[in-house]
C-alpha cells in the first residue's frame, strides 16, 4: 500500500509501498502527483531502478527533455536519461558534473518550462560516516504567501526574463572550464519571459517563478528597480524557514517539482569521493492543462 510520510520541514516526503521497477497504477500515480504538489520533493527510498524503469516512470509526468551533444553524457541509446557524476574512467569524465551550480530551477529558460526532475542515486560520497553531496531545496509556494501584500498586488501581472547565458556565465565565473556560448548557441536558446508569479497547476497556490540562475529582469520595472526587486525576492526565498536538504542514500529515487521549488547541489566532496546519479528532466507540456490534471486526480478520487 502506498504510504506518504511528510518530513518535518517545509518540503519533502518519503514514499513507500510501491515498486518503481513496475509501472505505477493510475491510482498510485494520482496519489504521487497530489503529494508532489503538496510536498515539492518526494523520496522513494531503496529503489535502485535501471535506466529503462527511470525513463518509463518519468514519462508519466510529461514529455522528457532530450539531451543534445549526448555522447558520454547520457545512457547509451537513451538521450532522455542523463548521467550526473564526478567519476573519471581511463582519463575521461563520465556524464555531466552537477555540483556547485548555485541556486536555480531547471529549464525556466525554455518556452515550455520544466515540471519535474527524477533522479536515482547509484553512488553517494561518504566521509567519516557523514553523507556528502546533499541537494538543497527552497519552497517558492510558501515564500510567495509570506510576501508583503503591496508586492503581491504591484507585481500581480508582471513578467520576468529568463536567460540560459546568465547561468552559463555564472558557472564559468565559479571555475567551470566550459567555453562561452557561441552566437549560434545563444540563438538556439534565446531569452524568454514567464509570469513572475505563476499559479501552481496542482495546488492552485501562487509561486515566485524567478530564480538566481536564470532570471535577469522583471520586464515592467526599470533596470535598477528590477535588480533591487529580484535581489529582495531571492533573499526572501532563501530564508532558512523555506529550505530543506535531502541527504542521499544509494537507491534513492528523488522526484522534485520545478514549479514550486529551487534547488542547489552542495559541492562539499572531493573528486575522489564519487557521486553518480541518473536523471530524467520532464517538461511541463501537460501539467498546465486543467483537463489533464483533473483526469489524473479524478482517478484517485474514484479509486
Amino acid at each position: 500500500m502506498l504510504t506518504i510520510q511528510p518530513s518535518n520541514a517545509c518540503l519533502g516526503a518519503s514514499v513507500t509501498g510501491i515498486d518503481l521497477a513496475q509501472p505505477p497504477s493510475d491510482a498510485d500515480f494520482a496519489e504521487i502527483l497530489r503529494a508532489l504538489g503538496s510536498h515539492g520533493v518526494l523520496c522513494f527510498p531503496n529503489q535502485p531502478i535501471d535506466a529503462v524503469a527511470l525513463r518509463r516512470f518519468s514519462a508519466r509526468f510529461g514529455e522528457l527533455q532530450v539531451i543534445s551533444s549526448a555522447k558520454g553524457r547520457t545512457e547509451p541509446d537513451m538521450p532522455e536519461v542523463s548521467i550526473l557524476s564526478n567519476v573519471v574512467e581511463n582519463g575521461r569524465p563520465i556524464g555531466i558534473p552537477d555540483a556547485g551550480q548555485d541556486w536555480h530551477t531547471d529549464m525556466t529558460y525554455n518556452r515550455v518550462v520544466g515540471f519535474v526532475n527524477v533522479l536515482v542515486a547509484l553512488k553517494v560520497p561518504v566521509r567519516d560516516g557523514r553523507v556528502l553531496g546533499a541537494t538543497e531545496f527552497a519552497n517558492t509556494q510558501a515564500a510567495y504567501e509570506d510576501l508583503p501584500d503591496e508586492i503581491k498586488t504591484r507585481l500581480a501581472h508582471a513578467t520576468a526574463t529568463h536567460d540560459w547565458n546568465n547561468f552559463h556565465e555564472l558557472m564559468r565565473s565559479k571555475g567551470s572550464k566550459r567555453p562561452a556560448l557561441t552566437e549560434e548557441q545563444r540563438r538556439e536558446r534565446p531569452p524568454v519571459s514567464h509570469p513572475l508569479f505563476l499559479t501552481h497547476p496542482i495546488t492552485g497556490r501562487k509561486v515566485i517563478y524567478a530564480n538566481p540562475g536564470f532570471t535577469v529582469r522583471i520586464n515592467e520595472l526599470e533596470p535598477a528597480e528590477s535588480r533591487e526587486m529580484l535581489d529582495f525576492l531571492f533573499s526572501h526565498v532563501l530564508q532558512p524557514r523555506y529550505r530543506y536538504a535531502h541527504r542521499w542514500s544509494v537507491g534513492d529515487v528523488l522526484v522534485w517539482d520545478h514549479i514550486g521549488t529551487w534547488h542547489y547541489a552542495v559541492p562539499d566532496y572531493a573528486p575522489h569521493e564519487h557521486r553518480l546519479m541518473k536523471r530524467c528532466q520532464v517538461l511541463a507540456d501537460r501539467i498546465f492543462d486543467p483537463q489533464f490534471v483533473r483526469s489524473v486526480l479524478d482517478v484517485r478520487a474514484a479509486a
